[in-house]
């Protein structure tokens, strides 16, 4: 049995409640505060602000006349569980991570789209609710939306598996560290997902997808490249994160009109 909201209930950690909602099953997430306002009025310019609490920035907008939330969730899975926990309780039914990632892959390049199919769990917030043997895997409505998108708006992008780490550093085997230390058993991995194929690394969708499968939910998540690991460990300068913000912009809120369309018939 679903634990939804009572009426006029104060989520906790987001600070929403139904009413703020006004009916939205969908939700984009990225991770940084600063993001969430000019997603809401990329995707509606009319969008409103609802609430700041904590890491939670949380606006409003509209898109084919459907409310969506735009949340912010802070940085790595454990941030994640609060959208998802809280969210679920508030009636959302779609995630849609939107964020930033290195690519792994050469044909991946800076200001390029990553689209998630499935991620590596190297997070540990997901092991909380699942063995690490359950897949974290993307809807494949949300997911095939994304990538219809994409391809309609001649985006550069690519689908694949993303690999989420709970470490910017070591967890994605950077030198660039205070100390510039790398465990050993994470020595070498950088190549070794490279070598499986794996298309990018990030720090939230392995966490939201399998949570999302867990509860009963739709999931999925697009990233821009800033980085560029085949190249260096550097993060682009604010050009690229410009042009990687604009592109996964126009993505989602296509991907979103197609998805409401669907959900309509």
């Amino acid at each position: 049995m679903k634990n939804y909201a009572k009426p006029g209930e104060v989520m906790y950690h987001v600070g929403l409640t139904v009413e703020m909602l006004q009916g939205a099953k969908y939700a984009l997430v990225p991770g940084d505060p600063g993001r969430v306002e000019g997603l809401a009025k990329a995707i509606d310019p009319k969008a409103e602000f609802l609430a700041c609490h904590r890491e939670f920035n949380s606006w409003l907008a509209h898109v084919k006349k459907e409310p969506v939330l735009v949340i912010s969730s802070g940085m790595g899975g454990p941030c994640i569980t609060f959208i998802v926990e809280e969210l679920g309780r508030l009636g959302v039914t779609t995630f849609i991570r939107v964020g930033t990632t290195g690519s792994l892959q050469e044909d991946l390049n800076l200001g390029d789209v990553a689209i998630t199919k499935a991620a590596v769990r190297m997070d540990g917030a997901s092991k909380a609710y699942a063995p690490v043997e359950f897949p974290a895997v993307a809807d494949l409505d949300v997911t095939l939306a994304l990538r219809e998108a994409a391809r309609e708006l001649k985006v550069p992008f690519k689908l694949g598996i993303t690999v989420t780490t709970d470490s910017f550093w070591p967890g994605q085997e950077r030198y660039d560290s205070f100390n510039g230390y790398v465990v050993r058993r994470l020595q070498g991995t950088l190549k070794e997902w490279q070598a499986l194929g794996c298309t990018n690394f990030e720090m939230e969708a392995a966490t939201l997808l399998t949570l999302c499968s867990v509860h009963g939910l739709r999931a999925g998540a697009i990233c821009g490249v800033v980085a560029k690991r085949t190249d260096s460990e550097a993060v682009a300068p604010p050009k690229v994160y410009q042009q990687a913000e604009k592109r996964f912009q126009r993505v989602t809120k296509r991907a979103l009109e197609k998805l409401i369309a669907a959900d309509r018939v």
